[in-house]
Order: C-alpha cells, then structure tokens, then sequence
C-alpha cells in the first residue's frame, strides 16, 4: 500500500459567494426599537428583570444583547442609529434606590422613574391558577393602553407620549385582530402619584355556547369515554361551572373571524392573563437632552426664574468652552501631523542620499577585488627566492596559505569604513578572586574572635563594642580596673567576689 505523503494538500481557492442581503421594509425600519441595559451594582433579580422587560418589549428589540462592565451608554448612543432603535431603558441599582430612565434617541429626553416595587414574571406565572403562555404571542408588538393620563400638567402629557412611541402605532384599517395577543397597562394614579405596570396575554372565548360544545369548538380533546353517544356529551354539558362565568362588560363583537369558534359579528369574551413583569414606579424628573440636559421637571425640586435662568447660563457658557476645546484639539492634531511629514521627508532624504553608491564607489570597490585575487603564495616564495637566494621553509607560508580568509581591501575616498568589533569583556575570572579573597577574609577574622579572650576573660567569646564598653573607667576606680592615664594601674588586692 502506498503511504500518503506528507505534503499539506491546499485547497483551491474558490470564490467566495456572497449572500444577498434582504433590505427590510419600510414599515420595520420606522417601528420603534428599544435597547434594554443595565448600569451600577450587580444583582441577579435585577438582571432577570431587565431580561423580562425585554421580552415585553419584543419583537422590535435586543432580546440577546450583551453588555459588560467597560461598556458606557455612549456605546449604545453610538450603535442606535445603525440599528434603528429610537429608545434606551436603563435599570440603574444605587446601594439605596431602582431607577428606570427612559431615553429618547438620540438627543432626550430622558425620564427618570425611581421603581418602588417590581415582581419578576417568573413569580407571576408560578401565582396564577392556570398559566396561560404561549410563545407565537411574542412574534408581534403589544396594545398599549393608557389610564388617567390626562390630568393636568405638561410631565403627564410629555409621559404619554414617550409611551405610545415606544410601542408602534397601529393601523386601524390594515390591522388585523388575530395579532393582537398581548396588551401593556399603564395606570397612573394622581394621589400617590404612582405609575403601575402590567403586562398581559388577551384570549377569545365565544359566548352562550354550550359548555360541552365550547370544548369542542376550542380544539380541547374531551373524554368521552363516559358517553354512548356524542349528543349525549352534549346533553349533558349544557351548565356552565362557576370559574368560566363571563363578565357582561368583556362582551364584545368582533369584526373579523378567528379561530376557537369566533366568528365575525358574533359575541365573544375576551380574558387576561397576567404574564409578568409587574413594575411600580413613581416619575422623578425630565431632562432636556441625554441624561446630562437641562431639568424641565422635577419631583420634589423646584426653582423660581432666576435660579433657572443662571443654570442655563452656566451650561451655555460651558458648551462654548467645550466647543473651543474640541477646536483647539483639532488645530493640535492637525499641526503635529503636518510637523512628523515634515520630519520623515527630512530623514527620508538624508537616508537615501547615504545609502546611495556612486559610480566612482563601484569602479574602486571592483578594482580592490581584482587586485585581492591576484594575490597568491607562489609569488611570495619567488619573491623570497629573489632576496634571500635560497627555498623558504615550508612552514613559512603554509598558514598563509592554508587560510581562506581575505582581508577586504577597502579603497581610499570610498564611504564604506569597517569598524573593529569590541572586544568581549570576561571578568570572571576577576570575580571569581575577588570571592576567594572574601572567604579568606571572613575565615580570618572568625580565627581571630575564637583564639582571642572576651570582654570578661572566658574564653570564645567574641568581642562587641556596641553593646558596652571593653575596660571599665571611672573617677573614683574600681576593683579590677586599670587608671586611663597612668602607666598600668596596680591591681588591688581586694577579696574575690562571689
């Protein structure tokens, strides 16, 4: 069998096709698309709820989007206009408060709401008697229904608004009934001031219909192993139980047919089903730019004229300082540029006049070889043989000619120049002495302290001068101690202590 070579086999290169890129209709284009994001302190509830404000909010927006520490809200400012989105929700954890703005992109305004309280959809569902959650309600936006939002104040008007544009507008002529499925509530309540939110899913059930002919119409598969006969089923499930009892006011009448036996002009009930998140939440101010404008509402603050007045001031005087910053920054840039072009033509021309070889340079450098290689040991011994009359020795010339090596002759007035190699430095032969040299110092010293006697005459112990004195000295004398001054004091002849 013949082994397979090694080779790398290289595919050929083919030309890459590329995918036609669908352009979206115009009517996906102008939808409103949001992005929802998260900033401050990190908390699991919170990022669980950011992701359910995301799927109330779908299809028009970032259901997988990802955010990190180092991104900036500039980031996503920046991104809005590629991909349509015409509104920012952020959740901002303080140590103390929830706060939820809502921005209008690109330029404000921005709402500030501080949330008192939220329920996770999770928690929602797991409460109700029958969960009721499909995901074909998620493939088209929710109805928006707006309640007591027509007081008195220009904050509640600017809120309404903000909201309807979150959510695309409907068309009544065009729409059709069987994509409505969810319906957003926003209820404003004028006392406490509190905004409740909820999120629900909407069902159609036909009315006055016999409870053993409902099952039927709703595609629900009864058991009708109890019966002989389907009439009898339906004999016998004529009584409504006391859960499915309509309310009167859900009656309506519908204008087009749907499916679960609602048929056009007939009456049906609608239901709600409450699918989460829940949010409470209270309005706190209103910015007139992004999230750093000037405050056209707030909560608990308020300014007469004046104090406005000098606010507006002090921002315009600032925008004008950053504008001259900016401006001055460019001129910086644009002269730096302009002064590394100066300086790399400069080098440039002075590198490739160097490197350049004249003709002059060549005709020399051709001329050295030519001599170089003319050059051979049987004219230096006919030379030797001329002067000195007799055969040179063998060795004379053998290194020289046993050696391939060729000094470059280098011609006078060329721009080449060969520098000798710096000699290699090897010191260690010096600092291997200079370690001998110190062991044998240390060994000498430590003899010393041994043989020599401590500051109390024993023997071995070594000498320290900075703990205490050697002798001792004093005015008066003491046993034992020998006078400074004189020639060897004479020692007492005191008893020995003990």
């Amino acid at each position: 069998m013949k082994k397979k070579s090694r080779t790398p086999q290289y595919k050929k290169s083919r030309p890459k096709l590329q995918a036609p890129v669908d352009e979206e209709p115009a009517a996906l284009k102008n939808a409103p698309h949001t992005f929802v994001i998260r900033r401050g302190e990190r908390c699991s509830s919170i990022a669980r709820l950011s992701r359910d404000f995301r799927r109330m909010m779908e299809p028009f927006t970032a259901s997988n989007l990802r955010e990190r520490r180092i991104n900036k809200v500039k980031d996503f400012v920046h991104l809005s206009g590629f991909f349509h989105v015409s509104h920012m929700c952020v959740f901002s954890l303080s140590s103390q408060t929830l706060s939820l703005k809502v921005i209008r992109m690109p330029k404000g305004p921005t709402l500030t709401f501080k949330v008192h309280q939220y329920t996770l959809a999770k928690d929602v569902i797991s409460r109700a008697r029958k969960q009721f959650v499909d995901e074909d309600f998620f493939q088209s936006p929710p109805l928006v229904i707006l309640n007591n939002f027509s007081g008195e104040g220009q904050h509640l008007k600017l809120m309404a608004s903000t909201f309807q544009n979150m959510f695309p507008p409907i068309n009544l002529s065009k729409v059709k009934l069987s994509s409505m499925k969810r319906c957003v509530l926003l209820s404003y309540n004028p006392v406490s001031k509190l905004i409740d939110l909820r999120h629900y899913s909407v069902t159609v059930v036909p009315v006055n219909l016999n409870r053993g002919v409902k099952k039927l119409v709703t595609r629900k598969v009864p058991n009708l192993g109890r019966f002989e006969d389907i009439a009898d089923f339906v004999e016998k499930g004529h009584l409504l139980s006391e859960s499915e009892v309509d309310d009167e006011d859900a009656h309506v009448v519908l204008a087009q047919n749907l499916k679960m036996g609602n048929l056009a002009e007939n009456q049906s009930s609608l239901r709600l089903h409450e699918i989460g998140p829940r949010i409470t939440m209270r309005l706190m101010k209103i910015e007139d730019d992004l999230m750093t404008g000037e405050v056209l509402y707030h909560d608990y603050i308020e300014k007469d004229a004046i104090e406005v007045e000098a606010i507006r001031k002090k921002r315009a005087q600032q925008r004008r300082l950053k504008e001259q910053r900016k401006l001055k920054q460019e001129e910086n840039l644009k002269k730096k540029e302009k002064d590394k072009q100066d300086h790399r033509a400069k080098t440039g021309s002075a590198q490739t006049k160097s490197s350049q070889i004249t003709d002059h340079d060549k005709q020399l450098l051709k001329d050295a070889e030519e001599a170089v290689g003319e050059l051979s040991d049987e004219d230096d011994r006919e030379y030797f043989r001329k002067e000195i009359g007799d055969n040179p020795d063998e060795e004379l010339f053998e290194s020289a000619g046993s050696s391939n090596r060729k000094r470059p002759f280098i011609p006078k007035g060329a721009n080449y120049s060969l520098k000798p190699k710096k000699p290699r430095l090897d010191k260690r032969k010096q600092f291997e002495e200079d370690d001998r040299l110190a062991r044998q110092d240390s060994k000498r010293r430590k003899n010393e302290d041994i043989k020599g006697k401590g500051k109390f005459g024993k023997k071995g112990a070594k000498r320290d001068d900075f703990k205490g004195k050697s002798k001792y000295t004093g005015a008066g004398g003491k046993k034992g101690s020998k006078k400074p001054g004189g020639g060897g004091g004479k020692k007492s002849g005191g008893k020995k202590r003990k």
